[in-house]
């Protein structure tokens, strides 16, 4: 793996003011929002969705404007993962998990590197720019979820010492079968119970990479999750993530907005949506948008939805400033803590106030229900919200990554 060096005028097609991305991602979110019914039926793979994305050229929202990306920090990040959420949630959440796999890379723009580090990261802007290749994350495991602890993949130096052989499964992969590389949590054999663990990149071509069947869902099949099997995979150690052994956790444990914030975002579009959708309704009749009452309730499902937003966009612009610093890492949590709840509890509201519409598989609403449902699944998620918190509050050292059960 050569180190490239990409002019600073790569064309990419992407806009670089804010506002001309916050259009375009309505323009493919209008895209998007078509395939989403289909998709959550079960009569598409939602492949397409993704395919929309690439040919967007969203895949480098993250990518520094140096290598040809559009350089987003955390903050607009997180308001571009909206407006696509709002559209089609599954897609956006699918979306996310790439740039969760790069995000913290792509950070690093500014920081000088070792030559080995410097090599893989020019390599990455690379595939994503010029290659259009789109990542994705592959921590999870049965039992231990997303904690890193937890991993049981492993690996070990390769016969010729040139590289490294993966082996183990993971049980929720999203974009399995759509991503082309996935980054893989993996720890040396013989260090279980350790706080070492590594990330690899893995092709979805390697030998000894398969994936199992599409999970069913009950909401966000769009995000194509399936179980991924690593077996003897070899990696050259040219995919060792920026080219260091055992630093995950450290950087898990500084950093840790990607892996729980990440996908406050696409969160918060499905609020906006239910929010919208909801205000759609009553207004489509003269009687129900007179009405005081609902009047009321729309006033209340608006300042829930303005309160969660402002505490994303507060956390984002926070992790942008003082990046790593426990301020930083709280307001994260306290965001995606809030959305969480504010997003089941708007579609409470939505039931109580549209009635059958709520219910009917033939509008949007009945699936943005399930969706907000699940965002208290993904990690962080609300009990270890609340415990990151608390203990911050008290004065854990929460850079100690004892203190916390990563």
């Amino acid at each position: 793996m050569a180190t490239t060096t990409l002019p600073a005028d790569l064309p990419t097609g992407l806009p670089t003011d804010i506002e001309d991305l916050l259009r375009l991602a309505d323009e493919t979110g209008a895209a998007l929002a078509p395939l989403a019914a289909d998709v959550d039926a079960g009569r598409s793979t939602g492949h397409a969705a993704y395919r929309v994305l690439r040919d967007a050229g969203l895949l480098g929202l993250l990518v520094p404007r140096a290598a040809g990306g559009a350089g987003l920090g955390f903050a607009d990040y997180s308001r571009v993962l909206a407006v696509l959420g709002a559209h089609n949630g599954a897609a956006a959440l699918g979306f996310n998990m790439h740039n969760v796999a790069i995000g913290s890379l792509c950070e690093s723009a500014t920081t000088p590197l070792p030559p080995a580090a410097d090599a893989f990261r020019s390599w990455l802007y690379d595939e994503v720019i010029r290659g259009r290749r789109m990542f994705a994350s592959a921590t999870s495991e049965a039992g231990s979820g997303a904690k890193l602890r937890g991993v049981r993949t492993t690996y070990r130096l390769s016969p010729d010492g040139r590289g490294f052989v993966l082996s183990g499964e993971k049980s929720f992969v999203s974009l399995a079968g759509v991503a082309d590389y996935y980054v893989v949590a993996a720890r040396a054999e013989g260090t279980e119970g350790s706080g070492e663990v590594s990330h690899f990149v893995v092709a979805a071509d390697d030998p000894g990479v398969s994936f199992g069947e599409v999970h069913s869902l009950s909401a966000m099949y769009g995000t194509s999750t399936a179980g991924m099997v690593l077996d003897d995979v070899p990696v050259p150690r040219s995919r060792l993530f920026l080219g260091v052994e055992g630093m995950s956790m450290y950087k898990l444990v500084r950093e840790p907005h990607w892996m729980i914030s990440g996908y406050t975002g696409a969160y918060l579009g499905i609020a906006e949506a239910i929010l919208r959708f909801t205000t759609d309704h009553v207004a489509a009749s003269p009687k129900r948008a007179g009405s005081p009452v609902l009047q009321r309730e729309l006033g209340r499902m608006s300042a829930r939805l303005s309160a969660a937003r402002a505490l994303v966009h507060e956390a984002g612009a926070r992790i942008d400033g003082s990046r790593g610093t426990l301020d930083a890492n709280a307001a994260v949590h306290a965001a995606k803590y809030v959305v969480s709840e504010v997003g089941p509890a708007l579609a409470q509201d939505a039931v109580r106030i549209c009635g059958s519409a709520a219910v009917s598989r033939s509008q949007p609403l009945e699936r943005l229900l399930r969706e907000a449902s699940f965002a208290s699944v993904m990690p962080a998620k609300p009990e270890e919200c609340l415990e990151y918190l608390g203990k911050a509050a008290l004065g854990v050292n929460l850079y100690d990554a004892t203190a916390f059960d990563w």
